[in-house]
């Protein structure tokens, strides 16, 4: 018998000012799910910031949050260490991790404290990209792919985001496993006397493809250079 360690992971999502932090661009909400061997335990941050800069329009319509909303929140350096230990030593997993880490490095830095590493975090924008080329991979588009419900989704919120997230990340690896359950104490058990190679059944796909998509596939077979496919029928 061996037993798997627990994996614990944090799906984070940030709302900021703007669109680059290299220009000054500060952050204005952190939201957190705590995944523990993919499976969310319920414990989750969130926190609003005072950015000490003022929202931009592009950004206040998205996220719904306004400079007068923001002006009485704590700022960075004060939700800072609360904001770390919650991370501890848990993986991060973002869906596009260069734009939320650089924003997180950038404050960080401001306060000499170590900043992450990117090439340590999990990136479900790289991990879409590759399962399912030329189609749209933004968090709205992967929840219709999914069939992920977003009815609370008005504005765009950290917290929230993270909560789909965690379903769209769940469904990147392969779905749901029924029958995996466990406590915060119990670690997982696998019998080492299984074939290595075993094939795993999944869940029957259950959606269809956007139109979008149906497209954006279209244009990418005009891209390829004598397909297989090709070869096949005119041999036939």
């Amino acid at each position: 018998m061996t037993i798997l360690k627990k994996i614990r992971e944090i799906i984070l999502d940030t709302e900021t000012t703007g669109l680059s932090w290299e220009n000054g661009d500060r952050i204005v909400e952190i939201g957190c799910v705590e995944l523990i061997n993919h499976i969310p335990t319920g414990n989750t941050y969130q926190v609003y910031i005072n950015p000490k800069k003022l929202m931009t329009k592009e950004s206040s319509s998205i996220t719904g949050l306004t400079d007068e909303f923001l002006k009485d929140k704590p700022l960075f350096s004060e939700i800072a260490d609360d904001f770390l230990n919650f991370i501890g030593d848990g993986t991060l997993v973002i869906h596009n991790a260069p734009f939320d880490i650089g924003f997180l490095n950038s404050e960080l830095d401001r306060l000499g404290k170590t900043k992450f590493n990117l090439e340590d975090a999990i990136d479900t924008l790289e991990i879409a990209r590759r399962k399912f080329p030329g189609s749209l991979i933004n968090l709205d588009a992967l929840c219709r792919r999914f069939g992920i419900d977003t009815s609370s989704r008005e504005k765009h919120g950290a917290l929230i985001d993270c909560y789909l997230l965690a379903e769209v990340y769940i469904q990147l690896l392969g779905g749901k496993q029924s029958g995996l359950q466990f406590s915060d104490n119990e670690d997982i058990i696998t019998n080492t006397k299984d074939p290595i190679n075993k094939k795993q059944n999944r869940e029957k796909r259950t959606f269809a493809p956007s139109e979008e998509e149906l497209i954006a596939h279209r244009e990418f077979l005009k891209t390829m250079e004598s397909p297989i496919w090709n070869k096949v029928i005119n041999k036939g």
